[in-house]
């Protein structure tokens, strides 16, 4: 059973949100203020800390200030709980370290699928890392695999993080850096001689991107921008050469991932070319569900002019084609959100 140190001050919803943990099968630890929480946590050493901002004592940056400076807490996943929505306040949260943020009133799913991303996350992280890292005499990371690279990335890559929309890199721009992202979702584009948007690629958490040359700062070829909040690690180009100097099994594995990436343009190249409208609409959202989803058939939300641009056709007919879609029972449509309602029949549209 894991644990859970929650710090709150508003003894109501510190006692209702115990409760709604403990019903979900963790242990709770609670806190009243900042000061207590501190102390439980380098006494307890809990599994994941949820924490209110605006507290007695001290507040929730000054918890999470703390417990970085400690090395037996700095590692432990850290949401923040708290009213206040200011695009300022996240921003600073997430830039002290805190793992997500989580806004007052918030629902029980949202409490528990926040809780358990991250610990599922810290789980597979530290078996990848028992796994696949050995530290040798000279204290450097042994990388035999691509798993073992990205590990190393995890480690000992710079930290970057985007809001949704916020463009991360731009054709022309020197290409410094190889990228994993860590947290959301990246699309690349370009734009063709009318000015339309041309989506070139769509990477997800775990995936490397930004990788024009593995060992040359090349000019980027498209634009890349975050379509969901966006957290990565990068290293430099000329760190990457290094490693794959030394690590001929790594270099074979990220030809592989050049080789596949190129498949895939290929076949999207194919689709747009050949495949009927319903066809490209239905493989577009599919496409895009298994990148900002775990599950295909939950809702995602995406801009109708994103979708249109990876099927390669215009935006007007994709829509009136979820139109027929939606009328058929195939998907849901609610404003900007998409769920998908009959998968097999989605695959099964020729």
């Amino acid at each position: 059973m894991k644990t859970i140190l929650l710090i709150e001050d508003d003894t109501v919803l510190r006692e209702n949100t115990t409760e709604l943990l403990e019903l979900s099968n963790y242990n709770v630890i609670s806190a009243s203020n900042g000061e207590i929480g501190v102390n439980k946590a380098k006494q307890l050493l809990p599994d994941i800390i949820v924490c209110d901002i605006m507290m007695p004592e001290l507040d929730g940056y000054g918890v999470l200030d703390a417990l970085s400076k400690n090395k037996n807490t700095k590692h432990i996943p850290f949401i923040f709980l708290s009213a206040k929505t200011e695009h300022l306040d996240i921003r600073k949260g997430m830039n002290l370290g805190a793992d997500d943020y989580i806004t007052k009133p918030f629902s029980e799913d949202e409490l528990i699928s926040a809780i358990e991303s991250r610990l599922a996350k810290i789980a597979i992280l530290k078996d990848e890392y028992d796994v696949n890292n050995r530290i040798i005499e000279s204290g450097q990371h042994e990388i035999q695999s691509l798993n073992d690279f990205k590990n190393y990335m995890y480690d000992k890559g710079e930290i970057f993080r985007f809001k949704e929309e916020e463009t991360v890199y731009k054709e022309g721009e020197h290409s410094n850096y190889i990228y994993l992202i860590t947290k959301g979702v990246v699309k690349c584009h370009n734009l063709d001689e009318q000015g339309k948007e041309l989506i070139t690629g769509l990477y997800k958490e775990d995936d490397l991107f930004g990788y024009i040359s593995f060992t040359e700062n090349n000019l980027y070829q498209e634009t890349a921008t975050a379509i969901k909040d966006l957290e990565m690690v990068g290293i430099l180009k000329q760190e990457l050469k290094n490693i794959l100097d030394t690590n001929h099994k790594v270099t074979i594995e990220l030809i592989q991932l050049l080789s596949n990436d190129l498949t895939g343009i290929k076949n999207q190249l194919l689709q747009m070319a050949y495949s009927s409208v319903n066809k490209k609409t239905a493989t577009t959202i599919l496409k895009f569900a298994e990148k900002l989803n775990r599950k295909p058939e939950d809702p995602i939300k995406i801009s109708r002019s994103d979708l249109a641009s990876v099927a390669g056709i215009a935006t007007e007919t994709f829509i009136r084609t979820m139109s027929d879609f939606k009328k058929q029972g195939l998907i849901a449509i609610e404003g900007r959100n998409i769920k998908i309602l009959e998968l097999q029949k989605l695959k099964d549209i020729y």
